[in-house]
């Protein structure tokens, strides 16, 4: 379980984190990636947003994730099942990326018969090549 002050749950920290932030995509997900800083939100590109975005932000915790995982991955039953391993990933990777980062991550229909392995894989890569990860955190298992 992904504790709270690691979620993101509101539709306007999806929408900005998608349309604001970098995207990258791997064979079974899609990460996207915002990073924020103390004096706005900054993307990953380093562009920062107007002020009045900026002053609505209290962040709490560490980097927060969302989910997005469409009936084109499977029905209730595996689609869920995708989330549950999705956000078991999520807290692995929580140490690797600055507090101040919201990820969405996508799953496309490919991820219902990924194995875990494969996915936290990707998403690892996915994290380095948006070059959010800490420079000092150390990726044990990662390929």
């Amino acid at each position: 379980m992904l504790p709270e002050p690691y979620r993101l749950h509101h539709r306007a920290d999806f929408s900005r984190t998608v349309r604001r932030g970098q995207r990258i995509g791997r064979r079974d997900l899609v990460v996207h990636a915002l990073v924020h800083g103390y004096d706005g939100v900054v993307g990953v590109s380093g562009r920062q947003s107007d002020a009045a975005v900026a002053g609505s932000l209290v962040r709490v915790g560490g980097p927060r994730f969302g989910l997005i995982v469409s009936k084109a991955v499977g029905n209730a039953v595996i689609r869920h099942r995708v989330a549950r391993r999705l956000r078991h990933m999520c807290g692995q990777v929580i140490a690797e990326l600055p507090a101040d980062a919201d990820i969405v991550i996508r799953a496309l229909p490919g991820a219902a018969t990924a194995d875990s392995a494969d996915l936290l894989r990707q998403l690892r890569a996915a994290v380095r090549k948006l070059d959010i990860a800490r420079p000092s955190a150390t990726v044990a298992g990662a390929g």
